[in-house]
Order: C-alpha cells, then sequence, then structure tokens
C-alpha cells in the first residue's frame, strides 16, 4: 500500500507539472490547436493561389462587406500575409505541422518529452528552409518569404553568393549530422549493404535453376555437452565453404538457411486480448455515490474568523524610513571600524520593521573575528539598546550588524494573517509568527517543525506568542482538522479559550475545565495521550500507512472501513504555557511521557508547544532539547540562556517587545513576531464560540492515574519492620514525607519511600501533593495505637 501510496504521490506531481491541466482541460486545449494548425494550414496553402486578389483587402479587415478569396477568408488572408509573406514563406506549414503534433499531445494527455525537442528543430527547418528558397529562388521572394529574402539580402551584403551557398551548405549537415544522426561511415556502410544486395538478388535471379542442396550439420555445445544436429538446406554457390573459413575459437559452426522456393503455407497468429482488469472497486463506487468524506459536515455552517476581528493598531503605511537614521548609523558604524583600522568596501541597509540590517563587506585582508569582537564599542558609538554581528551572514558574503530603529514598527497580526504567503500557504499546521528583517511575513509548518520550544525572560513576548501560534490556526483550520490542548499553570493567560472549548478543545472524559491548571490533571493529559499516540499508530498499522496525512487520504476516499475502528484523525497540539512549573511540581512524571510524545508523536498528527521563562538545564533537559528541533528565543538575560535554548548567543542581545530568534536546527533568523492583544483573542473566541458547536469537546482516552501509594504492600505481614516506628515519627511531627522518615530512622531514600506507600495503604498518611508534604491523617499517637490495634483484630 505504501508503493500504491508513493505511485499516486508521483502521479500527483507529473499532473502538477503538465501546465497543472485537468483531462478535460487537455482534450479541449488539443483539439483547439488541432483545429488551429488545420485552419492555419488551408489558409497558408490558398495564400499562394488568392494573395494578389486579397491584397487590397488587407487594411479592410474591419469592413463586413469586403470579402477575401482565402479559404478563411479575411482572417486567413490577413494571418498569412503575416506569417507566409512577411515570415518563412513556404516554410510556415512547418508551423502548422508543429501545432497539430502539439495538439495531439494534449489530446491523447502524451508524456510531453521530446515536445520541446520537436519545436526547436521545427524552428531550425523553417529558418533553413527560408533561407535556402531565399537563396535558390531569389527572383520569386515569396518563396522564401520576408524573413529569407532579407536574411539573403543582408549576408549576401558581407559574404557574396558563394559565402551564403556556404553558410547553407554548413546549415544542412548541421541538420543531417544532429537530427539524422548522419556518419560518413554510416552512409558507405549504407551504399555497400545496398550495393551487395542488388548483386545477390541479379546472381540468384541467374543461378536460380542450377541450385544443388547438400546437408550441412550444425553442433551446438549445450549444458550436458549433448551434441544437437539440425540439417538445413544451403545454396553452395550462396554460401562459402565451411573449410575455407575457418572459425577462431567458436563454440558452435553456423551456416544461414535459406528458404526453399516450394510454396509454404501461410500460418495466420491470432492476436492475444489481454483481459481488461476490473478498476471498480468498493471505494471507488462509494466515492462515485457519496462523494469523499468530508470531515467538516458536521459543522458545514461553520465560518471561519474575519480579518476585521484584528485591529491594525494604527500602522497602514507600512515602515517609515528615516533617511537621516540610517546615514547616520552608517558613519558611525564606517567611523568606529575605521577607527581599529578596519577598511569597508561595501555596505548595505536592509530595513525591518524594529531592527535595520547593515550588511558590510571589509578590505581584502581584514580578520572577521577582529569586527566580532568590537560588538560591544559599535553598541556605544551608536547608542543602541544591543546590537548583534552576524559574521559572516549564511550564504553570503558578507558581515551583518543589526541596529535597532530609533522608532519601531508595530507588526500587527492583521497584517500577517491578510498577506497572501498566508492566505495562499499550502500547510498542514501553517502559523505566521511575525515579519522577518526584509519585511517579509515569516509563515512555517508546525507539523514539520514537528515540535516547538520557546523561551524568553518575563515580559518579553512569550505570551503574545503563543496567541499568534493559536490565533494563525483559527484563522486557518476547521475545527474538525485540529483540536488544542492548553495547559497554563499561572491560571490567565490562555483562559479566553474557554470560549472554543465546544470546537477547538481535547480535554479528559469527565474534566469540568477544558483549561488544564491543576498538575495532577497534567500529569493524567500526558499519559492519556501517549494512549492516544499509541492507538493511533495502531490504526496506521492496520491502514498499512505511515503517517497521519496518507491516512487521513485514505479514509476521505472511503478505503478504510468505520466499522474496523477506523476514524478521521484530527491534528492535536499540546500547549503548555509555563513549563517550568511543572517540572518543579511534578519532574520526571512530567518529562517521562513529554519525551515520548516528543520522540513518536510526529508521524500520527500530535505536536508540543512548550513556553517557559526559565531556559535552565534543570527544566530544558537534553531529552527534551534533542527532540524539540524548532526554537524560538525571545530576550532573555544572558548568554548561558540563549546558548540553552538556541545553542548559539544573540537571544541577549535583543531589544524586547516581541523581538525574537527562530531556529529549526540551521540558519538563526530574527522575527518580529506579530502583536496580538487580549480583546482581539477575545473577540476572536466570542466570534467562533457563538456559533454551532459539537456537542462536547473532543474527549481523549481515559487514563486512570496510578496513585503514589501502591496496594501491593496492603498485606499487614508484608509491612517493613520499622513500619509502626516510622508511623510514630509521622504522627508526632504531623509531617507526612519520606525525607523525614529517612532522617529520624536512618534509612535510604527508597526504604523510606516504600514505608511511605505502606502508610499510606494503611489510612495514616494522605495521597502524594506534588512538591508538598502530605497530609497527616492520623492526629495523635493514641489515635495510632486504636487504628494499629483494630487492624490486629
Amino acid at each position: 500500500m505504501a508503493k500504491k501510496a508513493r505511485k499516486a504521490r508521483s502521479k500527483s506531481k507529473k499532473s502538477r507539472r503538465t501546465l497543472g491541466l485537468s483531462k478535460q482541460n487537455k482534450i479541449i486545449l488539443g483539439s483547439l490547436l488541432i483545429l488551429l494548425s488545420m485552419a492555419l494550414f488551408f489558409s497558408f496553402v490558398s495564400f499562394y493561389f488568392t494573395w494578389q486578389d486579397d491584397q487590397s483587402l488587407l487594411t479592410e479587415f474591419s469592413d463586413r462587406n469586403e470579402e477575401a478569396k482565402n479559404l478563411l477568408n479575411k482572417f486567413g488572408a490577413s494571418i498569412s500575409h503575416f506569417v507566409v509573406y512577411k515570415g518563412f514563406g513556404i516554410a510556415s506549414l512547418i508551423l502548422t505541422i508543429l501545432l497539430c503534433i502539439t495538439g495531439l499531445y494534449f489530446f491523447l494527455s502524451l508524456e510531453k518529452k521530446g515536445l520541446f525537442k520537436k519545436w526547436i528543430w521545427g524552428l531550425v527547418f523553417m529558418i533553413w528552409i527560408s533561407l535556402a528558397l531565399g537563396f535558390l529562388a531569389d527572383t520569386h521572394p515569396l518563396l522564401g518569404g520576408l524573413v529569407g529574402y532579407e536574411m539573403n539580402d543582408f549576408l549576401q551584403d558581407y559574404t557574396g553568393k558563394i559565402g551564403v551557398f556556404l553558410i547553407l551548405l554548413f546549415g544542412l549537415t548541421f541538420i543531417l549530422v544532429r537530427f539524422f544522426e548522419f556518419t560518413p561511415d554510416g552512409a558507405a556502410r549504407y551504399f555497400t549493404s545496398k550495393k551487395a544486395a542488388l548483386a545477390s538478388n541479379r546472381k540468384g535471379g541467374t543461378d536460380s535453376n542450377s541450385t544443388n542442396t547438400s546437408s550441412a550439420d550444425i553442433v551446438l555445445d549445450n549444458e550436458e555437452d549433448t551434441p544437437v544436429t539440425i540439417d538445413t538446406y544451403t545454396h553452395k554457390k550462396d554460401i562459402p565453404s565451411l573449410e575455407d573459413e575457418k572459425p577462431a575459437k567458436d563454440d558452435f559452426e553456423v551456416t544461414v538457411p535459406v528458404e526453399e522456393e516450394t510454396d509454404e503455407l501461410a500460418m495466420e497468429v491470432e492476436k492475444i486480448v489481454e483481459e481488461e482488469e476490473e478498476k471498480d472497486n468498493t471505494s471507488d463506487k462509494l466515492v462515485a455515490d457519496f462523494g469523499e468524506f468530508d470531515p467538516t459536515l458536521e459543522l458545514g455552517s461553520y465560518k471561519f474568523p474575519t480579518i476585521d476581528l484584528l485591529d491594525p493598531h494604527g500602522v497602514t503605511g507600512g515602515i517609515t524610513i528615516n533617511q537621516e537614521e540610517l546615514e547616520d548609523n552608517k558613519n558611525k558604524i564606517v567611523e568606529t571600524l575605521k577607527n581599529y583600522k578596519i577598511g569597508i568596501a561595501q555596505i548595505k541597509a536592509t530595513i525591518g520593521p524594529t531592527v535595520t540590517l547593515y550588511e558590510i563587506v571589509p578590505e581584502a585582508g581584514v580578520r572577521i573575528s577582529k569586527i566580532k569582537n568590537l560588538e560591544d564599542d559599535i553598541a556605544l558609538s551608536l547608542a543602541a539598546l544591543g546590537i548583534r554581528i552576524i559574521a559572516p551572514i549564511p550564504g553570503k558574503g558578507t558581515i551583518g550588524i543589526e541596529v535597532p530603529n530609533k522608532n519601531a514598527t508595530i507588526v500587527s497580526m492583521r497584517s500577517v494573517i491578510a498577506s497572501s504567503k498566508f492566505q495562499k500557504a499550502e500547510m498542514q499546521l501553517p502559523i505566521a509568527f511575525g515579519k522577518t528583517i526584509s519585511n517579509e511575513t515569516f509563515v512555517v509548518d508546525l507539523a514539520k517543525m514537528p515540535h516547538m520550544l520557546m523561551a524568553g525572560a518575563t515580559g518579553q513576548g512569550k505570551s503574545v506568542g503563543l496567541n499568534a501560534v493559536l490565533t494563525s490556526l483559527l484563522y486557518k483550520k476547521h475545527p474538525a482538522e485540529v483540536k488544542f490542548i492548553l495547559v497554563d499553570p499561572k491560571k490567565v493567560e490562555l483562559t479566553l479559550y474557554n470560549k472554543i472549548e465546544r470546537h477547538f478543545l481535547a480535554k479528559l472524559p469527565g474534566s469540568d475545565e477544558a483549561i488544564i491548571t491543576d498538575n495532577t490533571k497534567v500529569i493524567n493529559t500526558l499519559n492519556s495521550l501517549c494512549i492516544e499516540m499509541d492507538d493511533r499508530y495502531e490504526l496506521l498499522k492496520a491502514a498499512m500507512v505511515r503517517n497521519i496525512k496518507e491516512y487521513n487520504t485514505k479514509f476521505k476516499a472511503r478505503k478504510l472501513n468505520p466499522n474496523d475502528g477506523h476514524k478521521f484523525l484530527p491534528y492535536i497540539v499540546l500547549v503548555i504555557d509555563e513549563f517550568a512549573d511543572l517540572i518543579m511540581t511534578a519532574g520526571k512524571e512530567v518529562e517521562t511521557p513529554i519525551a515520548r510524545l516528543a520522540q513518536l508523536a510526529r508521524a500520527i498528527g500530535i505536536h508540543l508547544i512548550i513556553a517557559t521563562q526559565r531556559p535552565s538545564v534543570n527544566v530544558i533537559t537534553g531529552i527534551i532539547k534533542a527532540n524539540f528541533p524548532a526554537r524560538i528565543a525571545f530576550r532573555v538575560t544572558s548568554k548561558i540562556d540563549s546558548r540553552t535554548i538556541l545553542d548559539a548567543q544573540g537571544a541577549d542581545q535583543l531589544i524586547g517587545l516581541g523581538d525574537m530568534l527562530y531556529t529549526q536546527g540551521n540558519d538563526v533568523t530574527r522575527i518580529q513576531c506579530a502583536f496580538v492583544d487580549t480583546p482581539e483573542v477575545a473577540k476572536i473566541t466570542e466570534y467562533i464560540g457563538s456559533q454551532r458547536a459539537y456537542p462536547d469537546a473532543h474527549e481523549l482516552p481515559e487514563y486512570s492515574g496510578e496513585d503514589s501509594g501502591t496496594n501491593l504492600d496492603y498485606e499487614i505481614a508484608d509491612r517493613d519492620a520499622l513500619f509502626q516506628e516510622a508511623a510514630e515519627v509521622i504522627v508526632t511531627a504531623q509531617q507526612g514525607s519520606a525525607s523525614l522518615i529517612q532522617r529520624k530512622l536512618k534509612l535510604g531514600y527508597n526504604r523510606a519511600g516504600r514505608i511511605v506507600d505502606q502508610l499510606e495503604a494503611a489510612g495514616i498518611v494522605g495521597p502524594f501533593e506534588g512538591s508538598k508534604a502530605r497530609q497527616v491523617l492520623v492526629p495523635d499517637l493514641a489515635a495510632l495505637d486504636q487504628l494499629l490495634s483494630n487492624e490486629l483484630k
């Protein structure tokens, strides 16, 4: 099935290369070209008989009362005058042949390979014939046309008639060698074979009555070394004797059989008719009867958000160029480098919304590292917030100096959503982040990333960046195509998306709130996503496809039976607003499922977006970094944080307010993130939420969270020897933690943990609560003694 899918993709690519025409359009275009070639042929031929009579009507084309004698009337007379008389003469008929061949290619949907070559050679023939007719029939310029006549006249002015003749001879040689593959030795072989054939025919005619038959043996060495003898009858005079020519080291000797001159019985070979393949299968019949499956049909009346819901933020004229500022910065950069004896051969400025890139080409012999080390000196001379030097710019032989503009331009979300680059993006999950330094809208596909890591200091634009991601997907995708799982430990950043719960959000069964704020629910949700991932892989395995795109295509084509558990799979995007808080409270319980999802989930359409304000190594661990190739860094406070998130410096030199760096494992791109304000998000969610929705939010698989305690040690006989002593320590201190038991009873962590589990099973301490100590359920030692004695009864 995977091979069929690849063939289908290759066929679709071929069809896109074929001018993007459907089969019906090819037939229409092909028939038009064929009929046009026929019309031109008739008009060109009749031109040679009627051109004198029609000459006076060329200027009366618009007069409907006048009629030309050309077979195609005034149209034929006009176009023939232009192509034949003013063009290539009788050689113009080649043009009609080329048009006819092209039309046949389209009409019969033939492979276009070789068509371009036919046109090239056809035009070469047309020019050569026009020039030759102009030379040979100079007194009849109509044969070679005006082009042939003028070319001859021009060439004869410089080379004379002999020169033109030699040029024509060279052209003929070129055509014979390149088109007909003519070579002297090939011609010699051709004439020799013809001469030999004529000689043998003459000899066979005179000696036909004096033929003797003789028997010759053909000995073939087969694999069993058994000689096979075949009797043949030959003419003695036609075939040389075997004794005269001894084969050198041949495995077998062969004589050529000659057909007898007796009347042979004709044999008729019946034509083999191949059985036709049955092309109509069940899925094709279902598609023909009901059409492809449409996942958006349940919410067929759904309307995408309009562009008017977004504010332009007062910017309508684009970027304002301050020529004085540009000139001033250029002079300061040149002067600063000159002070350190660094000459500049060339400098160029590219103005962005918040930053201007100055590309400089240093003079020969200047070390790049010398310019790189002057970052702080250039920033001092420009009095800038912070500059960033790119030495060198990848793919260019220049060094880049990024200088913040004094008056930054706000990039509105409206401008990037309305851009043609986003509107025409053929991506699975398109995201419009903002605009680059060259003022181009930056659009990427989340499905290709496949996961994204976002970091930056507080107040530098992370939440706005997340809103830009979610807004892009809301403007581009139908509720049936994508679902969001929103994790918001801060409880206030993503609450606006509650309004689209039954349209776009996914949650655990029985959950009251779709926006997850409780860390325990986060753990259950992540494990539920792992179950969803495993279930989806089982569906892909049963469907024999490799990814969600192929699976959904197959399901839409009704090739997968819903009775077998198959269903349309929407993309799932998990967004975590503050990852550091989850790591601090849950640790490995969060990191493990996230690492598993990051490693495996891309093929089945689950994508992760994680944001944090603490890009430290204990939060963004090596496992997470290895599986999140797409990184976004807003302004951070130190070079170490920049290296942690990007594996490169530069994020500490950003100016904030949405200024960010994006990388996907190769080059680092500087982008001004699009600004989408809270009221805009509220209007979008209100617009979507007011429409008809699904009965409930998309439900994830049910996951029964395993308690931190275990029931394996529930039996009293299996309790630890220090169980009662540990219980007394816990009740006395009224603090249920394993570390307390470790310190008081001098135990290892594993044994102390098992004892805590046993205390929970006995009802002495409460369940696990993250970083907090467990609640002690027994108030004093007397109550503990009573509890333990009741267990023994």
